[in-house]
């Protein structure tokens, strides 16, 4: 209880009144969505909730207008309680209206990744038996391709369509918030979340806390929407009647343009995203205070330079789509060391793992969670992360690199991350990766893709060279390759699939 109390102190919600207009909420809508209306209460009605690149949204026209919706889905397509919907759009006010819609009639949620190619798409739903699909315009020849034959509606359409009389209609419980992994590089994996505030304090209390949010006002969700992470954001100030501006692809000069004009404070990104702003206008982020980063590894390179251009506002955030969010690394968790991904959150439980017993400290093993948030269709209580990493003596954690990833190399296990960091604090360099290639006589070798910052000239042998000063004989890569650009997916993570 302690979490729900530290939430309800947070938002203000302990007074008599709110906390009957809570309960009345929960009493009338039952568990979903829509129940963050009600915390954001009366006073935010007028307030500013959404402003993306069609137009700008209070707090009562976005209730209004998910109100219009859902009855539209209930009357029109016969949608209903327990049925699946399946959303593949970008960030834009009508794929958040829809999502609270269909929420609100207790069907079930499912994102897709917007970056599908058509066999990942159709493979997708020979397996999935969808009720209904809601897509931007762009993604139409997609469904036309593919063997999908039920209802749909483009977004296009529901934005054009949501002015008018205000239509009651009860909510109901029980939907499902379903995120599809591995869309992108693989088979894409189903993970249910019950979209129900309960079933997330620890996390959301841990936003709340760690990240200061009930005291920022304008929150910019540079990470897509069906990512957990830029959902997880964007409901959390939702709850708290803040305002939240969205775009509907990144664009680094635009984003600049976004903050600059919207004096941001919070904003959702991937590392890679940071590091294109910071190219583009870093004066156009003066207003940032928190720098929330997730999905990708944080470079330490990135975090000294946002250090010296922003000051203290970066933060990066771990989990995974299967047990959620799970650890925070503050501004002076990563003034201790630019590599941690901070301390557990909550009361959940973390080992790390190896050979089917908890290592010790400093020892690599897998990350395994069990916690309250996490899927709702896992397998066994633990949840295996498919993430390697250590915990040091005083209680943070470091990530060394997928469990896929790991190299073996003449009898040595080799994790890219450890010498992707160390390739990455040479001055010239401003990305890399680093691969497994196979090798007759030691299995395997590192080959490592090397991208040089704009006007930096250095040489194959002068790298290697310096690289034995900073790591073990046998982590220094045999193969060097320069690269303009190193591939990364929509979502910003390190494609190594296609290195390889």
């Amino acid at each position: 209880m302690a979490d729900l109390w530290l939430i309800l102190k947070q938002m203000q919600l302990l007074s008599p009144g709110k906390s009957f207009r809570l309960l009345r909420g929960i009493a009338g809508g039952g568990m979903n969505l829509t129940l963050l209306f009600e915390l954001a209460g009366k006073d935010a009605k007028r307030k500013t909730a959404l402003v993306d690149d069609y137009g700008t949204y209070t707090y009562e026209e976005l209730q209004e207008s998910c109100e219009n919706l859902a009855y539209h889905f209930r009357e029109e397509i016969g949608l209903k309680r327990g049925q699946k919907v399946a959303f593949i759009c970008r960030n834009h006010a009508a794929f958040v209206q829809s999502i609270f819609a269909v929420s609100r009639l207790g069907a079930d949620v499912y994102l897709l990744n917007c970056a599908m190619s058509q066999p990942q798409f159709d493979r997708l739903i020979g397996k999935q038996s969808f009720d209904f699909i809601v897509h931007d315009h762009e993604f139409a020849e997609l469904l036309e391709a593919s063997p999908y034959n039920g209802a749909c509606m483009c977004t296009e359409e529901i934005r054009s369509n949501l002015i008018g009389k205000v239509n009651k209609l009860k909510a109901a419980s029980g939907g499902r918030l379903v995120l599809l992994t591995g869309g992108t590089t693989g088979e894409a994996k189903q993970i249910a979340h019950r979209p129900s505030l309960f079933n997330f304090l620890a996390p959301f209390a841990a936003l709340l806390d760690r990240l200061e949010l009930p005291r920022y006002r304008t929150a910019y969700i540079a990470t897509p929407i069906y990512h957990g992470y830029g959902i997880a954001v964007l409901l959390a100030f939702f709850a708290l009647g803040k305002k939240v501006v969205l775009q509907d692809r990144f664009h680094p000069e635009r984003a600049c343009a976004l903050i600059r004009r919207h004096e941001v404070e919070v904003v959702t990104v991937v590392p890679l995203m940071v590091h294109k702003m910071l190219r583009t206008d870093t004066d156009a982020l003066g207003t940032l205070t928190c720098i929330a980063s997730g999905g990708a590894k944080l470079d330490p390179s990135l975090v000294k330079e946002v250090e010296e251009q922003l000051g203290p506002v970066l933060y990066n955030l771990y989990g995974t789509s299967e047990a959620g969010l799970n650890m925070i690394a503050r501004p002076e968790d990563l003034a201790y060391d630019p590599t941690t991904i901070g301390r557990p959150i909550g009361r959940g439980k973390l080992k790390v793992m190896k050979n089917g017993r908890e290592v010790e400290t400093q020892a690599i093993g897998q990350f395994c969670f069990h916690n309250s948030w996490s899927m709702t269709n896992k397998e066994a209580p633990w949840i295996e992360s498919g993430d390697l990493g250590y915990r040091d003596a005083n209680g943070y954690y470091f990530l060394s690199g997928r469990k896929d990833d790991l190299i073996v190399s003449a009898g040595n296990n080799i994790y890219p991350a450890e010498v992707e960091a160390a390739v990455m604090c040479h001055a010239a360099v401003a990305d890399a990766a680093v691969i497994g290639v196979e090798d007759e006589v030691r299995g395997q070798v590192l080959k490592a893709f090397v991208q040089l910052r704009s006007g930096a000239v250095l040489a194959e042998e002068g790298l290697g060279t310096w690289l034995y000063g900073q790591l073990a004989e046998f982590q220094v890569p045999r193969e060097f390759v320069f690269v303009e650009e190193l591939p990364y997916t929509a979502v910003g993570k390190l494609d190594r699939k296609q290195l390889k």
